[in-house]
């Protein structure tokens, strides 16, 4: 049995400001497009794996987990 099928109330916690940043990302974005508070934010939503990073055309591109 998965944790997830015990757990049906699982939230991850964000900050306001994380939360406000996580609903301006849409699909695949330039990790380049945010200024450098953004990417602060960004790199911790990565590390709480709410978002990813992807190289795509020599690009880093930041795109939400499906959760």
């Amino acid at each position: 049995m998965k944790i997830s099928n015990l757990i049906q109330d699982f939230e991850i916690y964000k900050t306001n400001e994380q939360s406000e940043l996580l609903e301006e990302i849409n699909g695949l974005m330039p990790l380049s497009c945010f200024d450098e508070r953004q990417q602060v934010i960004i790199n911790e939503l990565i590390r709480k794996s709410i978002l990813s990073k992807v190289l795509y055309n020599n690009n880093v591109m930041v795109v939400k987990n499906d959760i």
